[in-house]
Protein backbone atom coordinates (compact mmCIF):
# COMPACT_ATOMS: atom_id res chain seq x y z
CA UNK A 1 0.00 0.00 0.00
CA UNK A 2 1.36 3.19 -0.42
CA UNK A 3 2.18 5.46 2.35
CA UNK A 4 -0.34 8.05 2.88
CA UNK A 5 1.34 10.66 5.13
CA UNK A 6 4.70 11.23 5.88
CA UNK A 7 6.92 13.94 6.70
CA UNK A 8 10.67 14.70 5.45
CA UNK A 9 12.92 17.21 3.95
CA UNK A 10 13.39 18.34 0.68
CA UNK A 11 16.21 19.92 -1.25
CA UNK A 12 15.51 21.22 -4.52
CA UNK A 13 18.06 21.96 -7.45
CA UNK A 14 17.49 24.02 -11.26
CA UNK A 15 20.56 21.65 -13.15
CA UNK A 16 21.38 20.87 -16.86
CA UNK A 17 20.92 17.82 -18.88
CA UNK A 18 24.80 17.79 -18.63
CA UNK A 19 24.60 17.82 -15.31
CA UNK A 20 21.64 15.34 -14.91
CA UNK A 21 23.86 12.62 -17.08
CA UNK A 22 26.88 12.77 -15.32
CA UNK A 23 24.74 12.74 -12.02
CA UNK A 24 23.36 9.50 -13.24
CA UNK A 25 26.51 7.89 -13.96
CA UNK A 26 28.71 8.93 -10.22
CA UNK A 27 25.55 8.00 -8.15
CA UNK A 28 25.29 4.83 -9.61
CA UNK A 29 26.90 3.13 -6.92
CA UNK A 30 24.86 4.49 -4.17
CA UNK A 31 21.72 3.99 -5.97
CA UNK A 32 18.79 2.03 -7.57
CA UNK A 33 15.81 2.70 -9.48
CA UNK A 34 13.04 3.23 -7.80
CA UNK A 35 10.88 0.46 -8.50
CA UNK A 36 7.87 2.07 -9.75
CA UNK A 37 7.53 2.27 -13.63
CA UNK A 38 10.10 1.41 -15.97
CA UNK A 39 13.73 1.79 -14.31
CA UNK A 40 12.57 4.29 -12.26
CA UNK A 41 11.22 6.39 -14.92
CA UNK A 42 7.37 7.35 -15.10
CA UNK A 43 5.29 10.51 -16.08
CA UNK A 44 3.49 12.81 -13.52
CA UNK A 45 0.27 14.26 -14.06
CA UNK A 46 -1.12 16.69 -11.52
CA UNK A 47 -4.28 18.69 -11.22
CA UNK A 48 -3.75 21.77 -9.16
CA UNK A 49 -6.16 23.71 -7.50
CA UNK A 50 -6.25 27.69 -6.88
CA UNK A 51 -7.88 30.67 -5.15
CA UNK A 52 -10.13 32.99 -7.08
CA UNK A 53 -7.62 35.77 -5.35
CA UNK A 54 -4.60 33.51 -5.73
CA UNK A 55 -4.06 32.37 -2.41
CA UNK A 56 -2.06 29.42 -3.27
CA UNK A 57 0.36 31.48 -5.71
CA UNK A 58 1.09 33.83 -3.18
CA UNK A 59 1.80 31.64 -0.12
CA UNK A 60 4.34 30.18 -2.79
CA UNK A 61 5.83 33.01 -4.71
CA UNK A 62 5.98 34.94 -1.32
CA UNK A 63 8.01 31.63 0.99
CA UNK A 64 5.61 32.38 3.58
CA UNK A 65 7.25 30.01 6.55
CA UNK A 66 3.82 27.97 6.57
CA UNK A 67 2.30 27.46 2.91
CA UNK A 68 0.51 24.54 1.27
CA UNK A 69 -0.94 23.09 -1.95
CA UNK A 70 -4.30 20.94 -2.93
CA UNK A 71 -3.52 18.52 -5.87
CA UNK A 72 -5.19 15.75 -7.58
CA UNK A 73 -2.61 13.35 -9.02
CA UNK A 74 -1.97 10.18 -11.44
CA UNK A 75 0.89 8.86 -12.81
CA UNK A 76 1.22 7.80 -16.57
CA UNK A 77 -1.82 7.12 -18.81
CA UNK A 78 -4.72 6.07 -17.01
CA UNK A 79 -8.88 6.55 -17.79
CA UNK A 80 -11.20 7.11 -15.28
CA UNK A 81 -11.54 3.96 -13.85
CA UNK A 82 -7.72 4.16 -12.67
CA UNK A 83 -6.39 4.93 -9.49
CA UNK A 84 -5.49 8.95 -8.75
CA UNK A 85 -4.11 10.38 -5.28
CA UNK A 86 -5.57 13.73 -3.57
CA UNK A 87 -2.65 15.32 -1.58
CA UNK A 88 -2.32 17.71 0.61
CA UNK A 89 1.24 19.31 0.66
CA UNK A 90 2.40 21.59 3.62
CA UNK A 91 5.61 22.76 3.71
CA UNK A 92 7.41 24.68 6.74
CA UNK A 93 10.69 25.95 5.61
CA UNK A 94 12.28 22.83 3.81
CA UNK A 95 10.42 20.16 6.09
CA UNK A 96 7.23 18.99 4.12
CA UNK A 97 4.48 17.39 5.14
CA UNK A 98 2.56 15.18 2.83
CA UNK A 99 -1.27 13.70 3.17
CA UNK A 100 -3.17 11.79 0.48
CA UNK A 101 -5.52 9.12 0.02
CA UNK A 102 -6.06 7.18 -2.87
CA UNK A 103 -9.28 6.64 -5.27
CA UNK A 104 -10.24 6.14 -8.21
CA UNK A 105 -10.72 8.95 -10.86
CA UNK A 106 -13.70 8.74 -11.67
CA UNK A 107 -14.59 8.90 -7.68
CA UNK A 108 -12.39 12.42 -7.18
CA UNK A 109 -14.31 13.81 -10.29
CA UNK A 110 -17.73 13.11 -8.28
CA UNK A 111 -16.54 14.81 -5.20
CA UNK A 112 -15.49 17.77 -6.83
CA UNK A 113 -18.98 17.83 -8.83
CA UNK A 114 -20.70 16.38 -6.05
CA UNK A 115 -19.39 17.22 -2.18
CA UNK A 116 -22.41 19.71 -1.51
CA UNK A 117 -25.11 16.92 -1.97
CA UNK A 118 -23.82 13.96 -0.77
CA UNK A 119 -22.06 13.41 2.60
CA UNK A 120 -18.18 12.67 2.58
CA UNK A 121 -18.48 9.11 3.68
CA UNK A 122 -20.53 8.69 0.44
CA UNK A 123 -17.34 8.58 -1.03
CA UNK A 124 -14.82 6.12 -1.60
CA UNK A 125 -11.40 6.98 -0.58
CA UNK A 126 -8.34 4.65 1.16
CA UNK A 127 -8.43 7.42 4.21
CA UNK A 128 -11.61 9.70 4.91
CA UNK A 129 -9.73 11.19 7.74
CA UNK A 130 -7.61 12.62 4.77
CA UNK A 131 -10.45 13.22 2.76
CA UNK A 132 -12.21 15.83 5.30
CA UNK A 133 -8.79 17.70 5.33
CA UNK A 134 -8.88 17.66 2.18
CA UNK A 135 -12.41 18.84 2.11
CA UNK A 136 -12.05 21.97 4.62
CA UNK A 137 -8.84 23.13 2.94
CA UNK A 138 -10.56 23.32 -0.53
CA UNK A 139 -13.39 24.97 1.51
CA UNK A 140 -11.38 27.49 3.45
CA UNK A 141 -9.19 28.25 0.50
CA UNK A 142 -12.35 28.14 -1.91
CA UNK A 143 -10.32 26.71 -4.41
CA UNK A 144 -11.07 25.68 -7.85
CA UNK A 145 -9.32 23.66 -10.35
CA UNK A 146 -6.81 25.76 -12.12
CA UNK A 147 -4.33 23.64 -14.19
CA UNK A 148 -2.55 20.48 -14.93
CA UNK A 149 1.42 19.81 -14.55
CA UNK A 150 3.31 17.25 -15.97
CA UNK A 151 6.61 16.66 -16.32
CA UNK A 152 8.66 12.59 -16.70
CA UNK A 153 10.57 11.50 -13.36
CA UNK A 154 13.39 9.27 -12.97
CA UNK A 155 13.74 8.03 -9.52
CA UNK A 156 16.25 6.92 -7.48
CA UNK A 157 16.52 5.26 -3.75
CA UNK A 158 19.42 5.04 -1.83
CA UNK A 159 20.80 1.39 -1.71
CA UNK A 160 21.79 1.78 1.89
CA UNK A 161 19.26 4.13 3.47
CA UNK A 162 15.62 3.66 2.39
CA UNK A 163 14.91 6.93 3.88
CA UNK A 164 16.99 9.10 0.89
CA UNK A 165 15.55 9.04 -2.19
CA UNK A 166 16.13 11.94 -5.07
CA UNK A 167 13.86 12.57 -8.00
CA UNK A 168 14.91 14.07 -11.71
CA UNK A 169 11.88 15.94 -12.99
CA UNK A 170 12.21 16.41 -17.33
CA UNK A 171 10.51 17.80 -19.68
CA UNK A 172 8.26 20.21 -17.62
CA UNK A 173 4.48 21.08 -19.35
CA UNK A 174 1.75 23.00 -18.71
CA UNK A 175 -1.95 23.42 -19.62
CA UNK A 176 -4.83 25.60 -18.47
CA UNK A 177 -7.04 23.98 -20.34
CA UNK A 178 -8.72 20.53 -20.84
CA UNK A 179 -8.65 20.11 -16.85
CA UNK A 180 -8.98 16.08 -16.96
CA UNK A 181 -6.26 14.11 -16.29
CA UNK A 182 -6.94 11.49 -18.59
CA UNK A 183 -6.35 13.16 -21.44
CA UNK A 184 -2.88 12.61 -20.87
CA UNK A 185 0.33 14.89 -19.92
CA UNK A 186 0.52 16.92 -22.51
CA UNK A 187 1.24 21.02 -22.31
CA UNK A 188 3.44 23.79 -23.24
CA UNK A 189 6.96 23.83 -21.44
CA UNK A 190 7.32 25.97 -18.58
CA UNK A 191 10.86 25.07 -17.71
CA UNK A 192 13.49 25.40 -20.42
CA UNK A 193 13.80 21.71 -21.86
CA UNK A 194 17.77 21.82 -21.38
CA UNK A 195 16.82 22.05 -17.22
CA UNK A 196 16.09 19.01 -15.00
CA UNK A 197 14.48 20.04 -11.71
CA UNK A 198 16.53 17.98 -8.99
CA UNK A 199 15.18 16.98 -5.63
CA UNK A 200 16.82 15.42 -2.82
CA UNK A 201 14.59 13.83 -0.21
CA UNK A 202 15.50 12.50 3.45
CA UNK A 203 14.39 12.36 6.68
CA UNK A 204 17.12 13.84 8.77
CA UNK A 205 20.12 15.02 6.58
CA UNK A 206 21.77 14.89 3.30
CA UNK A 207 25.08 12.18 3.65
CA UNK A 208 28.29 13.69 2.78
CA UNK A 209 29.03 11.73 0.32
CA UNK A 210 26.13 12.58 -1.67
CA UNK A 211 26.90 16.37 -0.90
CA UNK A 212 30.73 15.96 -2.15
CA UNK A 213 29.22 14.65 -5.80
CA UNK A 214 26.68 17.22 -5.77
CA UNK A 215 29.56 20.12 -5.23
CA UNK A 216 31.82 18.74 -8.05
CA UNK A 217 29.16 18.69 -10.33
CA UNK A 218 28.47 22.39 -9.08
CA UNK A 219 24.95 21.33 -8.06
CA UNK A 220 23.85 24.61 -6.38
CA UNK A 221 21.02 24.49 -4.59
CA UNK A 222 17.77 26.77 -6.22
CA UNK A 223 14.40 26.64 -5.63
CA UNK A 224 12.05 26.19 -8.98
CA UNK A 225 8.59 26.09 -8.07
CA UNK A 226 6.27 24.29 -10.79
CA UNK A 227 3.00 26.15 -9.41
CA UNK A 228 4.14 29.23 -9.78
CA UNK A 229 6.27 29.24 -12.80
CA UNK A 230 3.48 27.54 -14.68
CA UNK A 231 1.08 30.07 -13.59
CA UNK A 232 2.86 33.29 -14.22
CA UNK A 233 3.22 31.30 -18.20
CA UNK A 234 -0.57 30.76 -18.12
CA UNK A 235 -2.00 33.71 -16.46
CA UNK A 236 0.74 36.35 -17.36
CA UNK A 237 -1.88 38.75 -18.24
CA UNK A 238 -4.27 38.10 -14.84
CA UNK A 239 -1.29 38.52 -12.47
CA UNK A 240 -0.21 42.23 -11.14
CA UNK A 241 1.70 44.36 -12.69
CA UNK A 242 5.84 44.09 -11.55
CA UNK A 243 5.76 40.76 -10.55
CA UNK A 244 9.35 38.39 -10.30
CA UNK A 245 8.80 35.79 -12.53
CA UNK A 246 10.68 32.75 -12.04
CA UNK A 247 14.05 32.34 -14.36
CA UNK A 248 14.03 28.91 -16.19
CA UNK A 249 15.82 29.07 -19.14
CA UNK A 250 19.46 28.29 -19.42
CA UNK A 251 20.49 31.95 -19.43
CA UNK A 252 18.22 33.01 -16.64
CA UNK A 253 20.93 30.23 -14.42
Amino acid sequence: MAIEIFRRKEQKYLITTEQYRELIYQLSPFMRPDKFGVDGRYTVTSLYFESPDRKIYYETKNKLRFRQKLRLRVYNDTDREGTAFFEIKQKHKKVVNKRRMLLPLSEAYRYLEESELYPLDSFESSNPQVLREVDYFRKLYNLEPEMVVSYDRHALHCVDDADLRITFDLNLRCRNHDLLLEHGSYGENFIDKNLVVLEVKVNDSVPLWLTRILQRIHCEQRSASKFCTSLELLETAKLPNGIEKEHVSIGGM
